[in-house]
């Protein structure tokens, strides 16, 4: 299936590794143009140099999410240096799951407040090319982790968050057309991610989340990334306000 990717746009936070590295290349192999960001300089240019060695046309820089105006800056540079944005995806988190007042403000700045900040940078880019073609798209990355709740933590309550604030703004820039949707990976395994740590530092606790997963393994971030990548298509196009699961059936819930 073609995804009318080709020539388009994608900018991605935090693309640097895991899942956003992921979508980043799942966009280089759909044809589009691609911009990343992250913390880390060094990984961002082996990244870009990466997708531009596969054909892609690929920039990025390093950002701090937690800094409004840097982050700003970039989604500004990343749209003047590619021609535009058509899609925006919000992939960055602080990921952390405790509840001290810095757990909370790390949750706060970079994963509620760096999609925010994100999306109104990028949105006159992305009502230009919606105006332009017919559709553009805001993807944000959630986590299962939104509705379900073993104890309080500062990951799930913001992830929460994240999911009531694209159902907002889905509705707000529906007629623009401006698509805002929200992809939620359940356990996502890749090494040097959490559950690499967890499978290579506390083999019994992985074995445990091994087994609730009805499908027997955990997620690849080419998957949740191929989910993404469908979701923000035109293939899409009248697809906007969701939150769709990407977890192997891990959560008990109902989705209606």
């Amino acid at each position: 299936m073609d995804l009318q990717l080709t020539g388009k746009t994608a900018v991605i936070t935090g693309g640097s590794r895991g899942i956003g590295r992921s979508i980043a290349e799942a966009f280089a192999a759909e044809g589009a143009k691609v911009a990343i960001c992250a913390r880390d300089g060094a990984q961002v240019e082996a990244v870009v140099q990466a997708l531009k060695a596969s054909g892609a046309e690929a920039w990025g820089a390093a950002a701090d999410i937690a800094d409004g105006p840097a982050l700003k800056a970039f989604i500004t540079q990343a749209g003047e240096t590619l021609g535009g944005i058509d899609v925006l995806v919000s992939n960055a988190s602080a990921l952390v799951q405790g509840v001290r007042d810095e757990d909370w403000q790390a949750m706060f700045d970079i994963d509620m407040l760096g999609a925010v900040r994100s999306f109104e940078a990028a949105k006159p880019f992305l009502e230009k090319a919606a105006a332009a073609n017919g559709d553009a798209a805001f993807i944000i990355t959630s986590s299962v982790s939104a509705a379900e709740a073993t104890g309080a933590s500062a990951y799930g309550a913001m992830k929460a968050a994240l999911i009531h604030y694209a159902k907002g703004l889905a509705r707000e820039n529906a007629a623009k057309p401006i698509r805002c949707n929200v992809v939620s990976p359940g356990t996502v395994l890749f090494d040097g991610g959490v559950w690499g740590d967890v499978r290579d530092n506390h083999p019994g606790f992985f074995a445990q989340m091994i087994k609730r997963n009805p499908t027997g393994r955990m997620a690849t971030p080419e998957e949740i990334a191929s989910a993404t990548v469908f979701l923000a298509s035109p293939r899409s196009g009248f697809t906007t306000g969701i939150n769709l699961l990407v977890d192997g059936a891990i959560s008990t819930r109902v989705n209606y």
